[in-house]
């Protein structure tokens, strides 16, 4: 399951909702805002995603990574909106049988996300001015 989500991303639920008997390992990423990018201070970051098609391009991630991994479950969520300094942004969880599936897989989606989904970043700096990144073709995610 892939989601976009204009609002505070709750790890400790998202990781409740992935318990499977059948998992032996659980594999998670957090992507979170940084203070420093690019030798400069980041006050602030605003994302910004071409809904429908970062839902459909998530959820295409999800199922590559399922397939290819043989996963139990898998799941991300993206924020959109205005983000602080230390706030989550971005959240993938993984279970599988074994933990080298599990591992790979959540770094697959992970570096999937970032390569393939229409999101753009706005970094605010300390000195007032802004920048617009894609993310696509820059590690707009942690």
């Amino acid at each position: 399951m892939f989601r976009l989500s204009d609002s505070f991303i709750e790890p400790g639920h998202e990781r409740l909702a992935m318990a499977d008997p059948r998992a032996g390992a659980l594999a998670t990423f957090e992507g979170w805002v940084r203070i420093n990018n690019d030798g400069k201070t980041v006050t602030s970051l605003e994302y910004e995603a071409y809904e429908d098609l970062a839902l459909a391009e998530g959820q295409r991630i999800i199922e590559e990574a399922a397939e290819r991994f043989a996963l139990i479950e898998a799941r991300a969520v993206h924020r959109t909106g205005l983000l602080g300094i230390g706030d989550l942004a971005v959240y993938v969880a993984v279970a599988a049988e074994h933990r080298d599936a599990a591992f790979a897989a959540c770094r697959y989606i992970i570096d999937e996300i970032k390569h393939r989904l229409p999101v753009w970043k706005r970094e605010t700096y300390e000195d007032g001015s802004h920048t617009w990144v894609d993310c696509s073709q820059h590690s707009c995610i942690s």
